[in-house]
Formats: C-alpha cells, structure tokens, sequence
C-alpha cells in the first residue's frame, strides 16, 4: 500500500518506522501538521491518522499501529521548531485529550489568511489559489478508523500538510508587508493554550434540539428518554449518535409515542434495524417517558429577563460603528479585527485610558495599539 503513495509520501505504521521519520525530521526548523479523527463514524472523538510535512517529505502515522507517539510529541513541543496546521483549534484539543500533546510554537494558515483579509480561507481555496492544486474532496467524510486503509484515501490526507510550507511561506510574506506579524504572535500564543474541554452536558443536550420547543411537557419527557437510550446505545456501540437514529424521528416519537412495533414501523426515518432487534428498547424509552409523574415533567428553563440598559446598548452601538469603520480603513473582516465579544467587554468596563483598556482580558496588545485610542475615545463619549 505505502508503495503506491507519491514518492515523497511515506506510510509509518510499526514503531521502528515512526523512529526513522522522526530521526530524518529532528533537524527540520518546522512542520505541517494535521489529524484524521471520525467524529462522523464514532462516538468518541479520536485521532486515527496524523499527517506530518517537513519541506521535502511527507509521513502519514497510524497511531493504531505506531501507539507510542512520545517522541512525536517532544518534536511538536520544541519551541525552536515552528508547527503549521491549517485550523488549528480542533487538532490541538485532540492531541491534548488523547496524547496531552502541547505544540509550542505555532503558525496557522487558516488565521493567517484572515488577517490578509483573504475571500476563502479554507485550505482547498487557498491551495487553488496560491499553487493551482484542486483538492479532492472524495474522502472529507470518511471512515479514518477503518483499516486497512486505501492508498487513494492516504494519498488524500497527505494534501492536507505536503503543500502547508509553500501557503505559509506566502502568507507570512503578505503579513510582512502589511506589518502585522507581531497581531499574529499573540493569536499563535493564544492557541498554544488551547486545552480540551468537555462539550455541554449531554444531560442537557436533548433540550437544544431543534423542534423541542414546540413539544408539550410529557412530550419532552419521552424524547429526553429517547435521547438518553441514543446516547448509551452510541457509547456501547462506539457509533455517532445520529447513526443510531436521526433527530427527526426521535422528535417524531416524543409528539405522537408509539406503543407497539407497528406504531414503530410507522415513523419515518426509523428504519429497519430500529423497527427490529431495538425495538423493545426504544418502546421501553418511550414507556419510561410516559411513566413520569405530573409533577416531575420537564420544562423548558424560563430565561432571565434583563432590563435593557440604553446608556449601555449606545455605547456599544458606537463602538461596533467605529471598530466597522477602521476595519474598513484596513481592509479586514470586522469580526476579525475585533469581535464584538471584545466590544461588548469594552463596553461593560468603560476604559478611560487605552491603558486601562489594554488590561482587560478579552483585547490583545495589539488591539490595544492599533484600535485602543479611537475605541476609548468612543466609550468616552456622551
């Protein structure tokens, strides 16, 4: 298989190969970086493959085949060593979570080309554009816990790191011009603190899913049943929840439950396997559901009411007005130069002076600096 990969493709999936790669890279000053995971297939988030470039070569790791990758991991930590990934927020909450993998000294292509206020910042657009490469995107959902894997579906991966030097390379030239390599050091360092952290409480979820609200209180009581079973069957199974069974039929069920296999057979989107040998256990779902008390059905949680705070609501208003301007004036995204989570902080604090403003959590130093005295300015304002 590893044979049929372009020649500067190589296939790591023994220990002494991950030992080699490794040995031909220690002297690289950077490599690109990316992950296959199977959130479409699986349950749990994991990494199956992980694809790594210097300049010259390209190595796809197994880590169902390699399983120790420490060493890897002490390469990804150097901080003399830059590390490219494209997007890097999701590859790095993984190799915390699996590997507790902490790169140091980071670049990313899908920042960097927001930051030069390019139109399409996904990495197929920018490889298009910049090299002329089309990427293939036959294999964006496929199954990476799978093996053997083809050597198409390796091929794949491999575009995803082998051209990452030649896009940085041109977007850090464009950063130069535009003398906003030092925004960018702190947005990398920013990443470098990026920790896994547990989504929302799967307890909870079943209360967001879209079309809940319209459900009476003994009609939430079921589908909040439904969605505990899908969710244990999805666990045992180590299968993605909606390959257990969609939203639309669960909703289904918790409006009009059904009471017996026909009434089962009947709901559209549950197809045959749940019709079948699950039957039972969504009827039992079902039936805990309609089994709760009165006084014990759920509701939906009433929100808050906050009185609107006009002096607030202008201020902010001014705010977004004037960080829109500027963001015009440097021909970048507004929610870019400054999101209006930062803004509404601003707003919240009433800095007087660009220092008081720089103190605050949310604002970047070099937000400070090149919006600081006109934002303070603005908060200032009557």
């Amino acid at each position: 298989m590893a044979a049929e990969l372009p020649a500067d493709t190589r296939l790591v999936e023994r220990p002494s190969q991950l030992q080699d790669f490794l040995a031909e890279a220690a002297d690289a000053p950077s490599l690109a970086v990316d992950t296959e995971a199977a959130s479409f297939h699986r349950h749990l988030d994991r990494i199956y493959l992980i694809q790594v470039s210097t300049r010259t070569q390209t190595a796809i790791i197994d880590p169902l085949g390699v399983k120790d990758l420490g060493a890897f991991g002490e390469l990804l930590a150097d901080r003399e060593r830059e590390v490219l990934f494209h997007d890097a927020d999701y590859d790095l909450r993984l190799f915390d979570l699996q590997y507790q993998f902490r790169p140091n000294h980071i670049f990313d292509t899908r920042i960097a080309a927001q930051f030069v206020n390019e139109p399409g910042i996904g990495l197929a657009a920018l490889l298009e554009k910049y090299l002329g490469v089309k990427a293939d995107k036959k294999y964006q959902r496929a199954d990476w816990s799978t093996r053997p894997l083809k050597a198409e579906m390796l091929a794949y991966a491999a575009m995803d790191t082998r051209h990452l030097h030649q896009v940085r390379d041109i977007l850090h030239t464009r950063l130069a011009e535009l003398d906003r390599l030092s925004w960018m050091e702190e947005e990398f360092a920013a990443l470098e603190q990026v920790r896994y952290t547990a989504g929302e409480d799967r307890e909870e979820a079943w209360l967001r899913l879209k079309g809940a609200r319209t459900l009476s209180p003994r009609g939430l009581a079921v589908l909040r049943e439904l969605v505990r079973w899908r969710e244990q069957t999805a666990e045992q199974l180590d299968r993605a929840a909606f390959r257990i069974l969609n939203n639309e039929p669960i909703l289904a069920m918790a409006e009009n439950p059904p009471r017996s296999v026909e009434d089962l057979e009947a709901v559209k989107g549950a197809g045959r396997d749940l019709a079948g040998r699950r039957a039972q256990e969504v009827l039992d779902a079902v039936s805990r559901g309609l089994a709760v008390p009165e006084d014990e059905l759920p509701h939906f949680p009433r929100p808050p009411r906050h009185k609107p705070d006009p002096v607030y609501l202008a201020r902010l208003d001014r705010l977004k007005a004037r960080r829109n301007a500027i963001a015009q004036r440097l021909d970048l995204a507004p929610g870019v130069l400054c999101p209006n989570g930062t803004l509404e902080a601003i707003t919240r604090a009433v800095p007087k002076t660009v220092a008081a403003l720089a103190k605050l959590p949310e604002v970047r130093k070099w937000q400070a600096r090149v919006l600081g005295a006109e934002l303070v300015a603005v908060v200032g304002e009557p």
